[in-house]
């Protein structure tokens, strides 16, 4: 019998240039979005196959990870000479739920700001939740994962240090999990200025994200600051032609208060994953099904 097909399960090839992971030891994921994707994956049972995968990551064995809308592709190296071809697949959502999704976020001012701001407040999710649109897998059937290793389980090893580099990958620009659902940071953004321009009646200028601030430091986004004064469509008016409007609101105040309604899960986004011995994450994640299914609001 050819030994070929095990090939795959000896040491990896050493790789010079690969994607490393920053989180050295530890859990992976730094802001409440990756770490809720690994606690949706881990609720799925795969956090024994995951962890296969964090060496992987951390060693750098992820040479190329590309995302996309609806997909997401990656070259991981094993032992073999060729890396393996990797691809995990969640269906974009289609243009008419994003328009609605987009009028949402337009409508009130909460949201507009933090997302110019580059941040995603935690009510985003339950945001896409009520529109119909979870933004997380909901099962492991919504995720089509393919890797052309010879190991039949799903994920390998390759598969789960793609995972936990797209969690990275998520921690170092949020938008990546909307460009990933159908929607690239740029075309949100702009879809959310002009729709809050058609709302206050005023033009909303913001300029476009820079890479280096005015004291040669990387930024990625806007300052909330800048963000919220450009949403507010604020000009350089004379202070005495503006004299009469100071206690005016900029624009007009939402018919609802920024935040949404919570809902009875919140001790449990607020305390973080039990410990490995009660169950981890998966446990977390049982545990907000269950809440949710004794919501009287559901009913």
């Amino acid at each position: 019998m050819s030994t070929d097909r095990f090939a795959d399960y000896g040491r990896p090839r050493r790789v010079d240039g690969g994607l490393r992971a920053r989180s050295a030891r530890g859990a992976i994921g730094r802001s409440w979005w990756s770490r809720r994707f690994l606690e949706v994956l881990e609720s799925f049972a795969l956090g024994t196959r995951l962890t296969r995968g964090r060496s992987y990551a951390r060693a750098g064995q992820v040479l190329r990870l590309d995302i996309a809308p609806g997909r997401v592709t990656a070259e991981v190296q094993g032992s073999r000479p060729r890396p393996y071809e990797v691809s995990i697949a969640l269906a974009a959502f289609p243009p008419a739920l994003w328009s609605q999704v987009e009028a949402e976020l337009a409508g009130q001012a909460f949201f507009s700001a933090r997302l110019l701001a580059g941040d995603l407040p935690d009510e985003l999710e339950e945001l896409f939740a009520a529109a119909g649109a979870p933004l997380f897998p909901g099962t492991v059937d919504d995720l089509t994962q393919r890797c052309n290793c010879p190991d039949f389980a799903v994920p390998c090893k390759h598969l789960a240090a793609t995972f936990y580099l797209l969690a990275e990958a998520f921690d170092a620009d949020p938008f990546e999990l909307l460009h990933w659902r159908g929607r690239s940071r740029a075309d949100l953004l702009d879809r959310l200025r002009a729709r809050r321009a058609e709302a206050t009646g005023a033009a909303v200028t913001v300029p476009e994200p820079s890479t280096v601030d005015r004291y040669g430091s990387d930024v990625d986004v806007l300052p909330p600051v800048g963000a919220a004064r450009a949403l507010a469509g604020l000009s350089a008016t004379p202070l005495a032609e503006a004299t009469d409007r100071f206690w005016a609101p900029p624009v007009p105040l939402p018919d609802r208060p920024p935040r949404l309604a919570t809902g009875p899960d919140l001790l449990l986004r607020q305390l973080g994953p039990p410990a490995p011995a009660i169950g981890g994450p998966g446990l977390l994640e049982r545990l907000r099904r269950a809440y949710r299914a004794f919501d009287p609001a559901d009913r």
